[in-house]
């Protein structure tokens, strides 16, 4: 009996450490036959590059010459916010002429730099209504029906009913 009872809480407790484990998710580029790290300098080409991993996570803004394969592993534990664990970034530049690779550099979370944002909000003009403002703001400024001026809009001149 005593062996039964063990047995169950053992159960119990290993089922309850596997509920905490962490769930992964990958996004961005995954390579599946060659890797971004296996394109030769100076012997690829745009088309041979393309062929080799597809078609780039992005393209540089100031430069198309300048492709970026991208991706990255997320894991999160049970309700908590989930944490990037890894990150993989290849950036790989063309001559514009020749269209021969240049330069191969692969980036990772180590390289990453986190930027601090302002919290601060820009002032708008006018001033803010409160919420009493907001909700008797309209009344005695006229009904809600139209009226039978032709200054309604809606009316057209001339236009009697």
């Amino acid at each position: 009996m005593f062996r039964r009872a063990a047995f169950a809480v053992a159960v119990v407790a290993l089922s309850g450490l596997g509920a905490c484990a962490p769930i992964k998710t990958y996004s961005g580029f995954q390579a599946i036959e060659s890797k971004p790290e296996e394109v030769a300098v100076g012997t690829d080409t745009k088309s041979t590059v393309r062929g080799k991993l597809g078609s780039p996570s992005a393209q540089s803004t100031f430069d198309p010459n300048v492709w970026f394969y991208m991706n990255q592993v997320k894991e999160r534990v049970a309700f908590r916010k989930p944490r990037v664990v890894q990150r993989n970034v290849t950036a790989i530049s063309f001559n514009k002429d020749s269209e021969v690779v240049e330069s191969v550099n692969h980036y990772t979370l180590k390289d990453g730099k986190v930027v601090a944002y302002n919290r601060r909000e820009t002032p708008t003009r006018g001033r803010e209504l409160t919420v009493l403002e907001q909700l008797l703001g309209t009344v005695g400024r006229g009904s809600m029906l139209p009226q039978d001026d032709e200054t309604v809009p809606g009316n057209r001149p001339g236009d009697r009913r």
